[in-house]
This record gives structure tokens, sequence and C-alpha cells, in this order.
């Protein structure tokens, strides 16, 4: 029992050390039970890749892995998307005559593994713990590796990155407008003994029969468990730097009276109508990190007047006095794409020293926004005033055969202008690799038999 306490608590860190970005690190979509269809078997075909099978199993796996990650979106289509692209990368990898060596897959694992402050054997631990088999992760890493050098064999040498690009990125860098979004929320709760499976179908029927903009509204009034369901979900404005990021990254992706898909959080799934988008002329945070509060409320208190008689974060500790120290938990200085996505998305919605009580697993939680702290961009060039001039080269020495100092033994790299310049190499390879993939992907025979 000690042990699996202990692995439980792990799995809640690696969702908040690791959250989507993992994804990221392989250039590889990061794809993670109970969602697959079962037609013939477990290790019945889910998909048929070039002729390659992609096995329920599979498909159960990579939904289990992402739940663990806690990553948003349909776990099923994205599973299904990121096996889909992990066949079709080993494939090309094997034309291209490209292999991994046992010490590359063992170096990925533990790169993947460390961004929970885990080494390998205790980060499989955690994730067998939540079903999740040790080859699921192995088979994961290895095809992100793989597509890695696939597309450093393809496009290593092509990417250059001119000092104009530099200039006008960190000239745009200066000037970009921090974008507000208007959305509207409906939120369908997961209560717990119940399969996350049947309430994603819930919401899945839910969106196909929206209809138009009115039509959300109503459905928020019917389904949505958020204190925003009197007013048919709508939200005020929040700015998309205080949203978790990779749920800002999809709605960006929406036209004005678009749907997500979908977003599946901790002991709920969302839907999200955008409304509106607002540029405002004040520059966009590059970093935007939060402190928050989570205070269990016992059951004879009220939790909404407690909410409504505190001013900040301060103000808990008082109550808290003489509580058991896991009743009020107090999170210092955390980005917000490492925040657990649940939680996100409720402290977008608040000013500091504000909070919101939410239902947790039978209790209430006052949840509490006490600093949002965000980083501006750096101005876009320096003011060559203000930097020292170097030194003037000193004569040598007439008496020694020192040779002279040069110019050049001042020049040193700028570390602001070489972090853009890598970004912009980053980016461009990005965009370069997700054309490929769909180019390999167009060209593939995939069946769902």
């Amino acid at each position: 029992m000690r042990d699996e306490g202990m692995m439980r608590r792990n799995g809640s860190k690696l969702a908040c050390a690791l959250g989507t970005a993992m994804a990221l690190s392989f250039v590889t979509p990061l794809a993670g039970a109970g969602f697959a269809q079962d037609s013939g078997g477990l290790f019945a075909p889910r998909l048929v890749i070039n002729g390659q099978v992609v096995s329920n199993y599979e498909v159960e796996q990579r939904i289990k892995f992402l739940q663990v990650l806690r990553a948003p979106g349909d776990p099923e289509k994205t599973a299904l998307t990121g096996l889909t692209t992990d066949r079709i990368s080993a494939q090309e990898a094997e034309r291209l005559a490209i292999k991994l060596t046992p010490e590359q897959v063992t170096a990925g694992m533990q790169e993947f593994a460390a961004r929970a402050n885990l080494d390998v054997p205790a980060f499989i631990k955690a994730i067998n713990v939540e079903g999740v088999d040790a080859e699921t992760f192995r088979d994961f890493v290895t095809a992100g590796l793989l597509w890695r050098e696939v597309v450093r064999q393809k496009f290593g040498g092509t990417v250059r990155i001119s000092e104009a690009q530099i200039d006008r990125a960190l000239a745009e860098a200066a000037r970009k407008p921090d974008v507000k979004l208007l959305l509207s929320e409906l939120v369908v709760p997961v209560p717990e003994g119940t399969d996350p499976a049947d309430v994603l179908a819930e919401v899945r029927d839910i969106k196909a029969n929206l209809g138009s903009e009115g039509g959300f509204a109503s459905a928020a009034r019917k389904y949505s468990a958020s204190p925003t369901a009197q007013s048919g979900g709508r939200l005020e404005w929040l700015p998309l730097s205080n949203l978790p990021p990779a749920i800002s990254g999809q709605l960006l992706g929406l036209a004005p009276g678009e749907v997500s898909d979908p977003v599946v959080v901790p002991q709920a799934v969302v839907l999200f109508q955008l409304n509106g988008i607002s540029d405002l002329e004040t520059p966009a945070p590059t970093d935007v990190k939060v402190s928050y509060a989570q205070f269990a409320v016992s059951p004879e208190q009220d939790a909404a007047a407690i909410a409504g008689s505190v001013d900040g974060c301060a103000d808990l500790y008082p109550l808290a006095r003489g509580l058991p120290a896991e009743r009020l938990t107090v999170v210092e200085e955390v980005a917000m794409a490492a925040v657990p996505q649940d939680i996100g998305l409720a402290l977008a919605k608040l000013d500091p020293g504000e909070a919101v009580v939410r239902e947790r697993n039978g209790y209430n939680e006052l949840l509490m926004l006490c600093l949002r702290n965000g980083v501006q961009p750096e101005p876009a060039a320096a003011d060559a005033a203000a930097e020292p001039a170097p030194e003037a080269a000193p004569k040598p020495d007439a008496a020694t055969d020192a040779p002279a100092t040069t110019e050049d033994d001042f020049v040193k790299p700028d570390p602001q202008r070489e972090a853009v310049r890598s970004q912009l190499g980053n980016r461009q390879l990005s965009v370069l690799a997700d054309a490929y993939m769909e180019e390999l992907r167009s060209e593939a025979i995939i069946e769902a038999p």
C-alpha cells in the first residue's frame, strides 16, 4: 500500500512536470484507457498502415499514457493520430536506413523521465500504476527519436538563419500585441467511479447537435456544471497568455463561432466556443508564472462565505492553523505549462486575490490565485549609447614578440541573438518536418478494418 500510494503521487507529479509539452521534445504528436473500440479482441487490428498493424492494445496503451500526462484534446483521436505518425516515421527511417543504438534509446528515455525529476525505473514504476507498460513508453520514445533522425538527415543542412531574420524577429517580439479571447465554455464533470469514455462520448454527442451559436448557449445552460452555465457559458475576455499553453494553442486554431474538440482535463471534459479575438497594444508576456493556493474546506464550513471573506492567499493561513498540513497547499511561482490544466483553466479567469470554489472528490476546495507574473519580451534592439565601448587594444611591447590584439578579440556572441537564431531554426525545421509528415501521410495506405 505504501509503494502504491507513492506511485500515485508520482503519477500526479508526472502530469505537472511533463504536461503536454513532452511531445515537442521528439517533434512527434503526443498521443496517449478505455476509449478504443474492441472489434475482434484486444490484439486485433485497429488500423493497418502501409501493411503494418496498429492493434487495439496499442491504442488502449497510448490513451492511458496520454491520460497519465494529462494531455488535452480527444484522447482516442490523438492516440490514433500519434500511432499513425509513429508507424509512418518508423517506415521512413527504415527506407533511409536509419537505425538507433540501444544507448540512444536509453538516453531518450532518461531525457523524457528527467522532465518529471525521475530516473527511468521510477518513471516506469509510476506509469505502471496507471496501467501503462514499460514497452509502451519505450516504443513512444523510439518512434520520436527515429523521426528526429529522419528530419535531421532530410533537412539538417538546409536551415540557414540570416542576421536580417534575427533583426525582424527581435523587432516583432518588441511590438507583439497581447491577445485576448472571448470564449464560452461547457464543462461536463466526470464523477468519481464514472468511466471517462462515457462522458467523452456524451460531450461528442453534445457538440454534434449544437447547431447555431444559440445552440451552444442553450447546451451550456442544460449540461454545463460551471458557474457560467446560467449565462450560456459566456466568459469575460481572457488574455491568451493566462491560459495553459496546450489549450491556448487549440483555441487559436478556431474561427469565431467555431467549437473546439472536447478537451479532457482531470475530472471533466470541456468544450469551448470562440466568440471573438482582440489584440491589445501592450506587449504580450513571453513567460507567465502563477502562485496559487488550494484550501480543502470541511463539510461544516461554508466555502462560498470563506471565499467572500478573504482578500488574498495570506488570509488563508489563519484559517488553516491547527488543521492537517494537507488541507492548505500553496504553489509558488510555477510556469503555466506546468500547472494541471483544470487548475490552469480556473486560474485564467481569476485576478490575484480572487478565489473559486470547486467540488473535488466529495469535498469543496477553495482555489485562489495569489500572484500572476508575466515576463515581457526584450526590446528589439539595445541602446547603443547604453553599452560600454570596448577598451582600446593595448599596443604591443616593442621588447616582446606578443601579437597585437585585434578587434576580433572583443567580439562575443550576443546571447539574445543566439537564442533567437536557435528558436527560428527550430521553428523552420518544425515547419519542414510537419510538411514532410503530411506528404508521407497523404501517400500512405491507411485502412481501418
